[in-house]
């Protein structure tokens, strides 16, 4: 997501901002911006677009000082734009703030502060915080002192940096909850801060990572780190020794194990803004321009997407039927515009993809929209054609996928389809406030029980290397989940070229138990949902035939003991928000069973991130 650089020290600031935005420009942005102090005074120049674009302001606009901050954009609040770029300033145009993440609660603060006449020039959640600080600073603060006051108000998801000519020569810089990180990096009479490594190695590999909650104040001399609250903290320096791609990787093997783990944070990002808390109902950004009059006369919905996109569509299918009550069916986008499809008055094409670019996709929706469908879009890259020709846009806001086989894609997209169904239901009166409260606190628990997810990669990994000599496998799933076993099976095939196969586990009579022997390891997801005691009867198909079982199991789930020669523990979560969950060990698996056998994780054979070809 968004890219945060910051520097102060006797070097002229202005080219280290900008070298230090191009080395994040992989994180994905539709705008950037730069603020240096001058001569008591601030210069701030921005762009819509990529980072040429600033460039070009900056030749034309060569700005001196010795302290800035630069940030690259991706558009949450407010559509991407010079005017709602970072930094954003306050009215005087003496404090600038950048900003990753969302402030959830930005309307509540901003009311008070436009009743005192402060004026806002941006659609932004972000510049709220600038106007709060210009408060404090009128009383005499410090700028530390003004950030300590203003940091515990915020509520979200943040990251932030701010500087001001009326306390010069500093940067404040913070991280709330569990937005993008905040890197401190120390120099010889010069220091710094970053989202991420790569801003940060050509300069200095000694650095101190902000957790959740913590503030640093930097200065060229020294940095010194609190609490929210105020409370001092000692943090020592750590010297890091990764290389640029090292570094891009943020200190994993591999880009795909990275976007493994940054599934909550994903999920957090996801998820910010996209609920009203007072009101309990999802909403969307101008980008979804259905009215409640148009939702409540679709007639169907039509799911297309590739490969995982077509897994996410399948949990779709189930979301918004069991709880928005509208039919709804899947189609493979290579088949759908050779079939001659039926489109019915009321009809919408819900088109998932990543990239945006996928050409049997782009393919489905063209037709679909010449036999009069509405087209609506659930896809991560803004800018993508996907989302240039949808009527609606849904973006995952995930950041950028590196490794070819997605994984953070694919939860935001269970994730924001979860939402979508229940916006769906809200707005048909299919759902009762009641119970779409209480799906909405389930899924802002996500992050949290991901992680507890991820923490169970050692057992995971000892599994990858019991089994990375096998030949087959096969993966068992029922409702909600009968989609998690295909993508299980998909990632599989996907890195370690090994044959895999998912499947409905109650077809398995139906020929599957065939392969069945003691050679084949099987992974049943056998959650405590509502088909638990079926998928415990397709569980003794398998001990039957002497097949290795293999289980993904909830963690209070004592009847499994003994039922699977090796099980998977996650937490107890919501029936219809279990996909997100149960795929994690899956996509774990399936990462270290490859690397194992020595394979090429991120950019498998064969297959390339966007298929732009039929």
């Amino acid at each position: 997501m968004c890219g945060i650089v910051g520097y102060v020290g006797p070097r002229e600031a202005l080219p280290l901002l900008m070298g230090g935005l191009r080395r994040l420009e992989y994180r994905g942005y539709d705008s950037a911006g730069v603020a240096v102090q001058q001569d008591g005074a601030l210069q701030v120049m921005r762009a819509e677009g990529k980072l040429d674009n600033l460039a070009a302001i900056v030749s034309a606009h060569p700005t001196a000082g010795h302290t800035g901050i630069g940030h690259t954009r991706w558009a949450t609040h407010g559509r991407p734009s010079e005017q709602n770029a970072h930094p954003h300033v306050d009215c005087g145009g003496v404090t600038a703030v950048i900003h990753n993440g969302i402030i959830e609660n930005f309307e509540a603060l901003k009311a008070p502060l436009v009743a005192k006449g402060h004026r806002f020039s941006s659609e932004t959640d972000t510049e709220v915080a600038v106007h709060m600080l210009e408060e404090e600073l009128a009383k005499g603060r410090s700028l530390d002192e003004a950030a300590l006051a203003v940091l515990p108000r915020l509520e979200g998801a943040a990251a932030l940096a701010f500087i001001s000519s009326r306390d010069p020569g500093k940067i404040v810089a913070a991280r709330i909850a569990s937005a993008g990180g905040v890197i401190v990096g120390f120099g010889d009479g010069e220091n710094f801060i970053a989202s991420d490594m790569p801003a940060l190695l050509e300069h200095t590999r000694r650095v101190v990572f902000l957790e959740a909650g913590e503030v640093a104040v930097v200065t060229k001399d020294r940095a010194s780190f609190f609490r929210t609250d105020g409370t001092p903290l000692q943090k020592a320096p750590q010297t890091v020794t990764w290389d640029s791609v090292a570094a891009a990787k943020s200190g994993y093997k591999h880009f795909m194990l990275k976007e493994i783990h940054e599934q909550p944070r994903a999920i957090n990002d996801t998820l910010l803004g996209r609920v009203d808390r007072g009101s309990g109902r999802v909403v969307f950004d101008e980008n979804v321009k259905l009215t409640d009059e148009q939702v409540r006369a679709l007639s169907r919905i039509t799911l297309v997407g590739c490969g995982t996109a077509g897994h996410a569509a399948l949990v779709g299918k189930i979301l918004i039927e069991r709880l928005a009550r509208i039919p709804c069916d899947i189609d493979i986008p290579s088949e759908y515009r050779y079939r001659e499809p039926v489109v019915t008055k009321g009809q919408l094409l819900l088109a998932i993809t990543q990239s945006g670019e996928t050409a049997d996709t782009l393919a489905a929706m063209e037709e679909a929209r010449k036999r009069g469908a509405r087209l609506l879009t659930l896809v991560n890259v803004m800018g993508s054609e996907a989302s240039r020709v949808a009527d609606d846009v849904i973006y995952l806001h995930t950041g950028p996928e590196i490794a070819v086989a997605s994984t953070k894609a694919y939860t935001a997209m269970l994730v924001d389809l979860y939402l979508f169904a229940i916006y769906l239901a809200q707005r048909r009166g299919a759902i009762d406030q009641e119970r779409s409260r209480r799906l909405l606190a389930e899924a802002f628990h996500f992050p949290t029980l991901v992680d507890a997810v991820l923490r169970e990669e050692p057992k995971v990994r000892a599994l990858a290397y019991r089994y990375h000599t096998a030949r087959n496998f096969l993966f068992l799933g029922r409702g909600v989940n009968y989609p998690t076993a295909l993508e299980g099976a998909l990632k599989l095939k996907e890195l370690s070229y090994i044959h895999a196969e998912g499947t409905a586990a109650g077809e398995m009579k139906h020929g599957t138990n065939a392969l069945i022997d003691e050679d084949l390891p099987v992974v049943a997801i056998a959650l405590r949902d509502s088909v638990y005691k079926k998928m415990r009867s397709n569980m003794e198909e398998v001990r039957a035939r002497a097949g290795v079982l293999i289980a993904v199991a909830n963690d209070d789930d004592d009847e499994i003991t003994g039922r699977a020669e090796e099980i998977i523990r996650i937490p107890k979560t919501e029936e219809l928000l279990e996909p997100v969950l149960a795929v994690v060990p899956l996509q774990l698996l399936a990462y270290h069973i490859a690397d194992r056998r020595g394979n090429d994780v991120d950019q498998p054979r064969n297959l390339a991130k966007a298929v732009t070809v039929e």
